[in-house]
C-alpha cells in the first residue's frame, strides 16, 4: 500500500501545537488527545482501548483504519536526541513522514533507517529499542499499535 505523506503532514497541520507527541487516537469517553501519549503503565486503559479518533483527518485515519493500528500517535524527534533503551507491550508500525538518513532506530542492536517513502514498516518493538535523531532536522513518525 503506498500512502500519500504529503497528504498527511497537510492534514496534520490542524492539530493543536504539541511538543513531542499527538495522539491520533483515544479511549472511548476521554477527548485528551495527550492522554494517549506517555507510558501506558500510567494509564487506567490497554493500549487496544485506544481506538476511537481524536480528530477529523480523513486520509490520515482511513490508513490507521487500514492497517489495523490503535493507540496511534505523532511522535516528533527533535534534532540531536534519542529516546530512552526501552521494550513496549506490542509491536508498532511506523509510518515516516520526515526523516533523513542520519534519523534511525536501534532494535536489538541492530541498526535501521526508515526512510519517508510511503510505505509503512512494522517494527518489533517488544525486543529493546530506542530512535535516534543524530540530525539538525525534526524526525516526525506516525506509530500505531498492532
Amino acid at each position: 500500500m503506498f500512502i500519500d505523506t504529503v497528504k498527511i503532514l497537510n492534514e496534520l497541520k490542524t492539530l493543536p501545537k504539541y511538543d513531542n507527541q499527538i495522539g491520533l487516537q483515544t479511549v472511548a469517553g476521554v477527548d485528551d488527545p495527550f492522554y494517549a501519549t506517555g507510558r501506558i503503565t500510567d494509564k487506567n486503559h490497554s493500549e487496544e482501548e485506544f481506538t476511537q479518533f481524536c480528530f477529523d483527518l480523513p486520509y490520515t485515519n482511513s490508513i490507521i483504519t487500514s492497517l489495523g493500528m490503535y493507540r496511534t500517535r505523532v511522535m516528533m524527534l527533535s534534532p540531536k536526541t534519542c529516546y530512552t533503551y526501552h521494550q513496549d507491550l506490542c509491536k508498532r508500525i511506523h509510518i515516516p513522514l520526515i526523516t533523513n538518513t542520519d534519523c534511525f532506530i536501534i532494535v536489538d542492536k541492530e541498526v535501521i533507517h526508515l526512510p519517508a517513502d510511503g510505505k509503512h514498516y512494522v517494527v518489533d518493538t517488544t525486543k529493546p529499542h530506542t530512535a535516534v535523531n543524530a540530525s539538525r532536522e525534526k524526525r516526525v513518525h506516525i506509530v500505531g499499535c498492532i
